[in-house]
């Protein structure tokens, strides 16, 4: 299996240009189709005393619309590079929505990081965490300033769970061209022996693989990205957890701890 189509989340906010300069690194790598998506909210119906005035302030509204997912199609033009083919789909819609549905014709989704002392990327962007749980899709999460990823040392954050286990196949196109490939563990799940099973499954797949037991922390997340960066790893793979209340994710440690704030790029898959 590799990558066909890879999908990026466009906006005009900060990090942007180097998200998309990521993703088409990664389609390039895969000959993949570079699809960028972008959208931004249809405008609230004005309230006016006649119809035409009421009419003419909405045509002027979403021409300004257009025009600002115009100025987004430009730049992921730009960002993507010679070489890159690409698709782009844009509409007067809820951001997360429209990428969410443009998943469905994507292999993976890559989001910008963005959390709680990330820039602002503006009305076109998207919360992460949604996307990750809603896209039935495997989630690539960029922090800001990186336009490049090698996956050349790929961390598994290994827990026996359905979201782990797809986040594990979703990797296997990158992983065959990985270095180093360490499938971690900690606390209770490190003594499964589901971990030393994943590794040979993924030795199997011609990674260069080991398998390590972390012990327990009281903070799961900064063990996994204190060994990540100990090991000079570019990616982490794991499972997302959440659950929805009132209508928003609420996400368990890890999960929304790198969401948050992980320097390093992480693959997530609900």
């Amino acid at each position: 299996m590799d990558y066909a189509n890879i999908l990026v989340s466009v906006d005009l906010g900060a990090a942007a240009p180097d998200r998309v300069r990521l993703a088409a690194g990664l389609a390039r790598r895969f000959a993949a189709t570079l699809i960028g998506a972008a959208a931004h909210k249809a405008p609230v119906p004005f309230l006016a005393r006649d119809v035409y005035e009421a009419s003419q302030r909405e045509e002027r509204n979403i021409r300004q619309l257009r025009e600002i997912l115009e100025l987004a199609h430009a730049m992921f033009e730009r960002s993507a590079g010679e070489g890159t083919g690409t698709e782009w789909h844009a509409a007067l819609a809820d951001p997360i929505a429209h990428l969410v549905e443009e998943a469905r014709a994507a292999d993976l989704v890559v989001v910008g990081r963005r959390g709680s002392n990330d820039v602002d990327p503006g009305p076109l962007g998207v919360a992460p965490g949604r996307v990750a749980m809603e896209a039935g899709r495997p989630v690539l999460v960029v922090p800001p300033r990186l336009s490049q990823l090698k996956a050349a040392r790929i961390v598994v954050a290994w827990k026996d769970s359905p979201e782990a286990r797809r986040a594990v196949s979703a990797v296997l196109p990158l992983i065959r061209g990985a270095d180093e490939v360490s499938v971690v563990t900690i606390g209770a799940e490190a003594r499964h022996r589901g971990t030393e099973d994943v590794a040979r499954h993924l030795a199997r797949h011609g990674a260069p693989v080991t398998a390590h037991r972390l012990p327990a922390a009281d903070d799961d997340s900064s063990a996994i990205l204190r060994f990540a960066l100990r090991q000079d790893a570019d990616l982490v793979v794991l499972g997302a957890y959440g659950h929805s209340r009132l209508r928003e994710w609420i996400f368990g440690g890890v999960t929304g701890d790198l969401l948050d704030g992980s320097p390093i790029c992480s693959l997530m898959c609900h």
